[in-house]
């Protein structure tokens, strides 16, 4: 049987953006990385934004299983909340291709990279605001502006587990989960 030559070219582009960047990747590397002809890849992608789409687009719904695995019924909102989110930023840091791109951002400010973090971030935010939306429609939760609220908990997390650490003692996930509970899901947590 031959190789999946579309998943061995997606691999390599993979490999190649965790190593040089979105900027420094160009389709050659991707090709010699996949053992492929350049042409191989213009069959399946035409051009490497698409690749670049792909790959994101698989790295979303691969961080949205973390996430959904992380959830246990049975648990108030505000803790699976918590747990989602906390998964969600486990994932990002475990995976060479964000840590490259978001370097890659703050050092280059790469339109493209910038454009596809945030699309991540929007998907993130969705995520939640689905989660949101579902404990209203079940009446775990007063009705609420579920996306400010989900936009408020994404940038509330980030600031609280990678911002807080620059110049202070990292917070446990419990401390984390209080902290939240408090300030944003007084609220919810009825």
């Amino acid at each position: 049987m031959a190789p999946d030559r579309r998943k061995m070219i997606v691999e390599a582009a993979t490999r190649s953006f965790s190593l040089f960047g979105y900027k420094a990747t160009t389709m050659d590397q991707v090709a010699k990385l996949a053992n492929v002809g350049k042409g191989t890849i213009y069959t399946f992608f035409k051009n490497k934004e698409e690749l670049f789409e792909e790959i994101i687009s698989s790295f979303v719904k691969e961080m949205i299983a973390e996430a959904d695995a992380a959830i246990q019924p049975g648990l108030p909102i505000t803790e699976n909340v918590h747990q989602a989110l906390y998964r969600i930023l486990e994932f990002r840091s475990e995976h060479q291709l964000m840590i490259k791109l978001v370097q890659e951002e703050a050092e280059m400010g790469t339109l493209a990279v910038s454009e596809m973090l945030q699309h991540v971030e929007n998907e993130i935010i969705a995520y939640i605001k689905n989660k949101l939306e579902q404990a209203g429609a079940k009446g775990l939760i007063p009705q609420i502006n579920t996306e400010l609220a989900s936009f408020l908990l994404f940038k509330m997390y980030i600031a609280l587990v990678s911002d807080w650490e620059r110049n202070h003692e990292p917070l446990s996930s419990d401390h984390i989960a209080r902290i939240m509970k408090v300030f944003l899901l007084s609220e919810l947590a009825n």
